[in-house]
């Protein structure tokens, strides 16, 4: 960080400021504090009988791979609102949320993900702009050595072997190790 977003200034400092435990970067010019937190990525695991839905990215990071509708969080959302927009806008298709199905936190690149079982509401759906293809697969013909990040393969086994056991279970996991960690991350 170079300047303040408050004041302008190009005073910006990392330290624990006073009553905190934690470095942040502090405005030596007006004082403000710059709060750094994780960012919510929030997304459905959309399913239409035995079959999941999925969009082809038309967006980096991960150009061309599968996964599952998700993104960002927006200002003034709910989690689940943030799910149900994402899934609108990669895949054009609506949805109703059954349960949280799956919650990872991955500390080194301070994301959260939050993805939720949910049905198609109908079979209207189609690419929206971030997406170049958006299909239906059963457990089978998904392109599993084709899917962009490891959560959304981890989500999808945790999905089908609760499948096969008639149950649904909330999936919950810090993923700390560097073999999921990737730069250009969701």
């Amino acid at each position: 960080m170079n300047f303040c977003s408050d004041c302008g200034a190009k005073a910006i400092v990392e330290r624990i400021p006073e009553g905190d435990n934690r470095m942040r970067y502090v405005c030596d010019a007006c004082g403000r504090i710059h709060y750094q937190n994780p960012r919510i990525i929030a997304g459905c695991l959309p399913i239409y009988q035995d079959q999941v839905l999925l969009c082809k990215r038309a967006i980096e990071p991960r150009y061309g791979l599968w996964t599952l509708p998700a993104g960002f969080m927006e200002n003034g959302e709910s989690v689940e609102e943030g799910a149900m927009r994402e899934t609108w806008e990669e895949a054009q298709a609506k949805v109703k949320i059954i349960s949280l199905q799956s919650q990872f936190s991955l500390p080194h690149i301070s994301q959260v993900y939050m993805l939720y079982l949910a049905e198609l509401t109908d079979l209207n759906f189609a690419a929206g702009t971030e997406s170049l293809d958006v299909r239906l697969y059963q457990e089978a013909d998904i392109p599993w050595e084709q899917l962009a990040f490891p959560v959304i393969k981890l989500s999808l086994e945790n999905y089908f072997a609760d499948r096969k056991q008639g149950e649904v279970h909330l999936h919950r996991q810090t993923l700390q190790s560097r073999r999921y960690a990737r730069k250009d991350s969701e």
